[in-house]
């Protein structure tokens, strides 16, 4: 394994790692640092992460990481997260967000349509790159389409991007020239 794969195989671990224990920490709330590790510990046995004697370094290390970051803060005893962390935390379940696919296509197209002014680009830039991400294909930059029902993820979307009445969600009964959408899709006639 060449020097890049070590590098890129060791920041993929400890992006695992900080959010294991930022959903840790979710789930419970407010969370003492006793509790963190044994949970913690669970969840990388499960994906086989560590290490057996190094846990408690790696996991002391990630907790401090997040809390310089601004995303865990101390109350005591006790570990909370942010909301930093929180905004962190959708953004980390909204990226293994799947969209279930049924069975058989209904034959209905699903557009997105969203007009975010030049003076929120960014914001833009991230509605793209996560409808691109979660499988959507664009027709062209502001309009995006998907073949399976999807509403409740737009609405997670307008809610997490503060976009509201700037995306729009439509259900499309028909599509002109849609042979090569179809293909991308894997859908036959």
């Amino acid at each position: 394994m060449g020097n890049l794969e070590k590098e890129a195989h060791r920041r993929t671990r400890r992006k695992n790692l900080q959010e294991i224990i930022l959903k840790t920490i979710a789930a419970a709330g407010v969370l003492s640092v006793a509790l963190v590790a044994p949970n913690a510990f669970k969840s990388m046995a499960k994906l086989g992460l560590l290490p057996g004697q190094r846990q408690k370094e790696f996991i002391k290390a990630a907790r401090e990481r997040l809390v310089r970051k601004g995303l865990l803060t101390w109350e005591g005893r006790f570990l909370k997260l942010t909301a930093k962390g929180r905004v962190l935390l959708q953004r980390l379940e909204l990226t293994d967000y799947k969209i279930k696919k049924p069975k058989r296509w209904d034959g209905k197209w699903r557009g997105l349509i969203f007009d975010i002014p030049e003076t929120r680009k960014t914001q833009r830039e991230k509605v793209r790159r996560t409808l691109a991400h979660i499988g959507f294909s664009r027709l062209q930059d502001s309009v995006w389409i998907y073949p399976y029902d999807c509403e409740e993820l737009v609405t997670f979307l307008k809610v997490d991007f503060k976009i509201g009445k700037d995306l729009l969600y439509m259900i499309v009964e028909g599509l002109e020239y849609d042979g090569l959408i179809k293909k991308r899709f894997g859908l036959t006639d």
